[in-house]
């Protein structure tokens, strides 16, 4: 039997796929293409915290007005559509993590976890016993079939490319999940929505942590771990006291405004101690970080993330989702860690944030895999690592 569209051996017609609705014009332009092409598609919208039923507010996801929009949306295809209660999960999975990781000093990513448990574990299996032969996302991402698994690209839309946020996707989910947006650019995707006159084919995109309102992430921290603010030092890179602070969560690497010490010059974060709860500051050029260790590597590639110790050909990273992938080589670490050279130097990286592996830089480059950055390190302190371990 010939393969259709999603790469599945049936015919659209006995193909279940579930859809992730949330209420915004890419999942539903993904649930209009599919329902069209005759697929058995089955929309689920879950419900992740309790986001009210008043206006959205602009920037935002998953509040409860997405959950009437994605209704909406579905009542118009004709399709079956279920939100599940997943408050708790999330909660467990997400947020409770995203506070502890501050506490830690990190800067952490939520939506990756987002994505690695409630979406594509918890929501995937839930595919799974509702008998789909795939769950489909609206997001900007391209695989393709490569011998007997899925591989992950750089979606042709590069503005919209969310590979940072999905690197730790499992060899498993993805070979069960599909992307039908990813070779097509947003403003495609919005006349589509028209095409099939779908009522959110002009709504905002989402773009701040659905559960933190406003961008005050702290206050969220603050509410769930009341202990947060326990004050601490300003010190300098000689470590000098510069003055106090009201405790780390209101601190990011790479910050500049809101210290609140006076200087003759401008001063950045350039680390944070959880354990004696001190903010290092220091002028900018201390923010350039030529090394990272990392935790939690996931490799996808076809060649194994071993072969590419010592090299830096054909191997990018991104340490940061707004910036482009850039020349790096995987280093052996004494310890057995994964460390990654990055040939240019980046400013003010953040352990916590992602640093995401492609064989190339332009659409339709590989993603190799990705991992989360446990410390990033400044020439100053790479110095100081080798310095002590020529003594020993």
């Amino acid at each position: 039997m010939s393969l259709n569209s999603l790469d599945i051996a049936k015919p659209p017609a006995e193909t279940r796929i579930v859809v992730a609705m949330s209420g915004g014009v890419d999942s539903s332009v993904t649930a209009a293409l599919l329902s069209e092409a005759g697929y058995d598609v089955v929309g689920i919208t879950l419900q992740l915290y309790d986001g009210g039923t008043g206006p959205r507010r602009a920037g935002a996801c998953c509040a409860g007005q997405d959950i009437h929009d994605a209704r909406r949306v579905a009542e118009a295809l004709g399709i079956d559509h279920y939100v599940l209660d997943y408050e708790e999960r999330f909660r467990k999975a997400v947020i409770d993590p995203f506070a502890d990781s501050y506490l830690a000093g990190e800067t952490p990513i939520p939506c990756v976890a987002c994505n690695q448990t409630v979406k594509f574990r918890d929501l995937l299996a839930t595919a799974e016993d509702l008998g789909a032969d795939a769950l489909a996302t609206g997001h900007y991402i391209e695989t393709r079939q490569r011998g007997a698994h899925r591989a992950m690209f750089r979606p042709r839309d590069l503005d919209r490319d969310q590979s940072y946020f999905l690197f730790a996707t499992t060899q498993a989910q993805l070979d069960f999940l599909r992307f039908p947006l990813g070779t097509m650019t947003k403003d495609e995707t919005r006349q589509i929505a028209e095409r099939f006159g779908l009522s959110v084919a002009a709504k905002p995109d989402s773009q701040d942590i659905c559960f933190v309102s406003k961008g005050k992430y702290f206050d969220i921290i603050r509410k769930l771990r009341p202990d947060s603010d326990e004050p601490g030092d300003i010190v300098d890179l000689d470590g000098r006291r510069l003055g106090r602070h009201g405790g780390i969560v209101n601190f990011t690497i790479g910050q500049r405004r809101g210290l609140g010490i006076a200087a003759s010059e401008p001063l950045y974060v350039v680390a944070l101690d959880a354990a004696t709860a001190t903010v290092t500051v220091g002028p900018r050029e201390a923010l350039l970080t030529r090394r990272i260790r990392l935790r939690d590597l996931n490799w996808l590639g076809e060649r194994p993330a071993d072969d590419y110790v010592g090299e830096n050909a054909d191997l990018f990273v991104k340490v940061r989702s707004t910036r482009p992938p850039a020349p790096a080589r995987i280093v052996s670490a004494a310890d057995g860690s994964v460390e990654v050279e990055l040939v240019l130097g980046e400013d003010g990286v953040a352990p916590g944030q992602a640093c995401v592996f492609y064989d190339g830089i332009e659409a339709g480059a590989e993603v190799l895999g990705g991992g989360v950055i446990a410390e990033s390190l400044s020439a100053g302190k790479l110095a100081a690592r080798e310095a002590v371990a020529a003594t020993v």
